[in-house]
C-alpha cells in the first residue's frame, strides 16, 4: 500500500510538471490564500513571526503585505520546481528570459580559479541550474529526500544538468574542495542552520548558528564568488541575476561567513516578498531554541530583548 502511494505521488508530480506554468502559479495563489486564511496550519505562523522578527520597525500593515505576498510566492516556487524538474533542459532554458550580470560568470570561468555560487532560499532558484550547466559541470551537495520515489524524481532532474551530486558530509566537502582547486564550480544555499557546529552570526539582528562552509571554500581555495537569484516575471518566465560578492570575501582576516549573510540579508531587504520565510531559522541559538513553541507575543518579546542586546553583534 505504501509503495502504491509513493508511486502515485510521483505520478502526480510528473503530471503537475507538464501543466502550463501560468496554471500552476494560479493554483498556488489560490491554495496559499486558503492555507494562510482558513486552515490552522503552523507553517504560515512561523513565516509571519520570522517577518516580524526581521522587520521590527515595519507597520502591521506592511508586515501583513510581506507575509501574504511571500506566502504566495513561496508556494508558487514549489510548483515551479516541480515544473522545472519534470521538463527538458531546453524548455527550462526557454523560460529563462534574461540574465543580468552574465559577464561575471564568464569572467570567473575564464580565470579558472573555481567558482562558489551563493544561492539563498529566494525566488525560484532551481531554474538557474539549466543556464549555468551550459557552460560548465557543477559539483553540488545533495541530501536524499526521505521519500525514495520523490527522491528519484528530483535526483534524475538535478543530475541531467551536468551536475555531479555529492553527499552532505565530510566526503562530499572534500570532493567540492578538490573540484574548486581544479577550477570547478559549486553552488551553496548557506542561509539555513547547520545540523551541528557553525558560528554565531548576526541575521536580522539575532545571533544565530550559521554554516561556515561557503566562506571556508572561498577563502581557502581563492575561488571566485557570485550571488545568484532568479525571479519570476509577468511573461510566464523568469529573470536571473548574477552579482559579484564584495572583494572583502577573499580577505582571510575578514569574517567571510558574516559577509555572506550580510549580502543575503541585503538582497532579502530589497525583495522581502520573494524570500522563503517558512523555515524556523531563528531558533538556531540556545536562547531561542524553543522560540516557535511560544505564543507570538512572548516569542517576539524574547527576540526583541536579544536584538537590543546584540545591536552591535558582529560589527
Amino acid at each position: 500500500m505504501m509503495q502504491k502511494q509513493l508511486d502515485g505521488l510521483v505520478t502526480s508530480m510528473r503530471f503537475i510538471s507538464k501543466l502550463p506554468l501560468k496554471l500552476l502559479q494560479t493554483c498556488a495563489t489560490g491554495i496559499s490564500v486558503i492555507i494562510t486564511k482558513a486552515l490552522p496550519v503552523k507553517t504560515p505562523r512561523y513565516a509571519k513571526l520570522n517577518i516580524e522578527i526581521a522587520f521590527p520597525d515595519a507597520s502591521p500593515e506592511k508586515i501583513q503585505q510581506i507575509y501574504q505576498s511571500s506566502a504566495i510566492n513561496e508556494l508558487k516556487s514549489y510548483f515551479e520546481f516541480i515544473h522545472i524538474w519534470g521538463n527538458r533542459t531546453e524548455k527550462n532554458l526557454a523560460m529563462l528570459h534574461s540574465v543580468t550580470g552574465a559577464e561575471y560568470l564568464h569572467e570567473a570561468l575564464a580565470a579558472k580559479q573555481g567558482i562558489v555560487l551563493i544561492v539563498p532560499h529566494f525566488g525560484t532558484w532551481e531554474i538557474m541550474n539549466a543556464w549555468v550547466s551550459q557552460f560548465t559541470p557543477m559539483t553540488i551537495m545533495y541530501k536524499p529526500l526521505k521519500n525514495s520515489a520523490v527522491n528519484k524524481f528530483v535526483l534524475q532532474a538535478r543530475s541531467r544538468e551536468q551536475a555531479h551530486l555529492v553527499p552532505t558530509d565530510e566526503t562530499g566537502v572534500k570532493q567540492i574542495f578538490k573540484a574548486l582547486k581544479s577550477g570547478g564550480i559549486t553552488a551553496i544555499l548557506p542561509d539555513h542552520s547547520p545540523d551541528h557546529g557553525g558560528e554565531l552570526i548576526d541575521w536580522f539582528g539575532v545571533p544565530l548558528y550559521s554554516s561556515q562552509l561557503s566562506a571556508k571554500m572561498i577563502q581557502k581555495t581563492k575561488a571566485r564568488s557570485l550571488l545568484l537569484y532568479a525571479l519570476r516575471n509577468e511573461n510566464e518566465g523568469f529573470d536571473m541575476f548574477i552579482e559579484p560578492m564584495s572583494e572583502e570575501i577573499y580577505d582571510t582576516s575578514k569574517n567571510g561567513t558574516l559577509l555572506i549573510h550580510k549580502t543575503m540579508e541585503a538582497l532579502i531587504r530589497r525583495y522581502p516578498e520573494h524570500y522563503h520565510w517558512s523555515y524556523k531559522r531563528f531558533k538556531a541559538n540556545p536562547a531561542t531554541s524553543a522560540l516557535y513553541t511560544l505564543p507570538n507575543d512572548k516569542a517576539l518579546a524574547l527576540i526583541r530583548k536579544i536584538q537590543t542586546q546584540s545591536s552591535t553583534f558582529g560589527q
